[in-house]
């Protein structure tokens, strides 16, 4: 197991209660032994990861927790921070982090195995995996097979589709994906469509909009890729194998006729004091036998090519990825947020 200290403290960062793995190194405490990450992903997912990284180089990972407010805190600790790698969920955690806490890496092996377009161009952030945004559609109540991201402004969806708040990550980076393609005014007659299409006002997570289709509120929900496998394996929670029973993943096709994907992803923190460990965590991240954890645990799809996705993500169908680079995502992040305000759409239809 991961060598560290844990308490468990009710901590608030921007509001978020987080689980904390304390640390106490500081920069001028550098360990030839120890790699000190902040991380926005859950500890089921990376702490398989990290041991693996100890057991192969002998280097132990120490590791905070949170939901929220890791790139605020590393610029609070300035250059007292013993972060030395950050992991984020999405794109614009990346981007965000890139901007404000990061410095380039530059690393022939992290651009070997991961894509130009899962990568910045000036080497301060990297991409770990790629999660798809698709629809969840009823088997009972609609028979079509396959759809378009612009058909789901179409009339003939209205009061059918069920979504989380336009302003969260997930559906800016997409809403951003389509700015990029359909130019700002033909976006905000799609977003007004789309709007006028919900069944309800925008709120819960993406599980929550499969569960409203099992219940017949609306016949399209969407929701990221990997939520399908967590419901069909939920042992906890066995209802949501019913939601999960009650859909079929459909992969809406941009203009150019890829799924929209978003990315998790790493960077390396600007005054990181353990810059060489940082180093070879990050390239362990993209090793083959790293990228296959993620694809087994989470479901995810691996952002290096020769690593296969796991068989129960293959059974939902082909993805054909949206060739988009992520740094124009991060680029129309911003406005697309302001004409998610602008047409009120999460006020709802």
């Amino acid at each position: 197991m991961i060598r560290r200290f844990i308490f468990l403290a009710l901590v608030a960062l921007t509001g978020t209660i987080a689980l904390i793995s304390s640390f106490t190194t500081t920069p001028s405490q550098a360990s030839d032994q120890q790699v000190n990450v902040y991380s926005y992903r859950q500890p089921f997912l990376v702490e398989p990861l990290f041991d693996a990284f100890t057991a192969e180089t002998g280097i132990s990972v120490k590791v905070i927790f949170a939901k929220k407010g890791l790139i605020e805190r590393i610029e609070a600790e300035a250059s007292n921070s013993p972060a030395d790698v950050v992991l984020t969920t999405d794109i614009a955690n990346l981007s965000q982090a890139a901007e404000k806490i990061a410095q380039p890496v530059r690393s022939a092996i992290l651009n070997q195995y991961i894509p130009a377009t899962a990568r910045s161009d000036d080497d301060l952030w990297f991409g770990l995996t790629w999660r798809a945004r698709i629809a969840y559609v009823s088997k009972e109540r609609v028979s079509q097979e396959s759809l378009t991201y612009a058909e789901l402004a179409d009339e003939k969806w209205r009061g059918k589709i069920c979504l989380r708040s336009g302003q969260h990550p997930y559906n800016n980076a997409l809403f951003a994906a389509m700015l990029a393609h359909l130019g700002e005014a033909e976006f905000r007659q799609w977003l007004i469509g789309l709007k006028a299409n919900l069944t309800e006002k925008p709120s819960g997570n993406d599980r929550a909009q499969v569960r409203r289709v099992f219940g017949g509120v609306c016949d399209i929900a969407i929701g990221n890729t990997y939520y399908m496998g967590k419901m069909q394996t939920n042992e906890k929670n066995s209802e949501q194998k019913q939601w999960a029973a009650s859909v079929r993943p459909v992969f809406p096709l941009m203009p150019n006729g890829g799924t929209h994907v978003n990315v998790s992803g790493m960077v390396m923190a600007k005054h990181a004091p353990n810059q060489q460990n940082a180093q070879k965590l990050m390239e362990f991240l993209v090793s083959a036998k790293a990228q296959k954890i993620y694809a087994e645990v989470n479901f995810e799809y691996p952002v290096r090519q020769d690593v296969a996705i796991s068989p129960l993500v293959q059974s939902w169908g082909q993805l054909q990825a949206d060739e988009l680079p992520m740094d124009e995502i991060a680029r129309l992040r911003q406005r697309a947020s302001q004409i998610v305000d602008e047409t009120g759409f999460n006020q709802g239809p």
